[in-house]
């Protein structure tokens, strides 16, 4: 609870490369092929994960849940097309109904787009708090599930800030059914790290390596330097992360290769409160 999960990446690693490839294998099928833009490698140890060649569809991101044995049964034949206008137009030229279909950007269990009223279905309201880093009462909400870090609209704040600039969610408390806000500034994250990490393919050989982490599917990658222990993964970006939310997912790159991924448990913001 409170966390802010990525549906794509949960439904990848349990459903289509889990249940479905699980089921596909049983029945005596050799592989699963989808239409997600990525690219596979023959590399050092086995193989690769990559990005796609048309950075600008690349779905990587959503694919680095996917192990070594997952990939070994999977095909991604769209990735190493340039661009989806040449896939469309070859679509068209078979007679593929779902040739110019419009891109989905809407997480496919709620299809409305109302993520707030679905979970209010799910979970419940119930009013709370809006709290400052300091913990004083700046305003009231009707439900702690309708808000995630980052978050700037829908904040019912009856005591506005001293220097009169607007507050963004800096986090959501489920056990108190509390927000907390604070500066923009204060959303800059130092440091993230997680216990659940997998490697897509080979894991890395050192414990300490440079790396480029991204935290969104469509955010760009930030130089960084990765740690990894007993305790799980710690990353430390080379500047500051912004708005980054536990339960987001932080994929690890080394140059275009997706080299594992993990769930984001703790961070560090780069502003002390005071």
């Amino acid at each position: 609870a409170g966390r802010t999960p990525n549906p794509c990446l949960r439904c990848n690693e349990r459903i289509k490369f889990a249940a479905l490839l699980e089921r596909a294998l049983e029945l005596g099928f050799d592989a699963v092929c989808t239409g997600h833009y990525a690219t596979l490698v023959d590399g050092d140890g086995g193989l690769q994960l990559h990005r796609a060649s048309d950075s600008a569809k690349d779905q990587s991101y959503v694919l680095g849940v996917l192990n070594a044995q997952q990939l070994a049964h999977t095909y991604f034949p769209l990735g190493s097309m340039p661009s989806k206008a040449i896939v469309r137009a070859e679509a068209a030229e078979r007679g593929i109904s779902v040739a110019q279909k419009p891109d989905s950007h809407d997480i496919c269990f709620i299809p409305d787009g109302d993520t707030r009223g679905w979970l209010a279905e799910k979970v419940g309201a119930e009013t709370g708090e809006v709290i400052d880093r300091t913990g004083a009462v700046v305003g009231t909400h009707e439900g702690a599930h309708a808000f995630t870090v980052g978050q700037r609209r829908g904040l019912r704040l009856g005591v506005p800030a001293a220097d009169g600039k607007p507050r963004f969610v800096l986090e959501v408390r489920p056990v108190t059914n509390t927000v907390v806000v604070g500066p923009k500034e204060a959303l800059a994250i130092a440091e993230i790290s997680g216990e659940r990490y997998s490697w897509a393919g080979p894991a890395p050989q050192a414990s300490e390596f440079a790396c480029e982490v991204q935290i969104r599917a469509h955010a760009d990658p930030v130089p960084a330097t990765a740690f990894v222990t007993d305790e799980g993964v710690r990353v430390v970006p080379e500047h500051p992360l912004d708005g980054v939310a536990p339960g987001q997912s932080a994929v690890i790159y080394v140059g275009t290769r997706v080299l594992g991924q993990f769930t984001i448990d703790t961070t560090v913001s780069a502003v002390p409160v005071g």
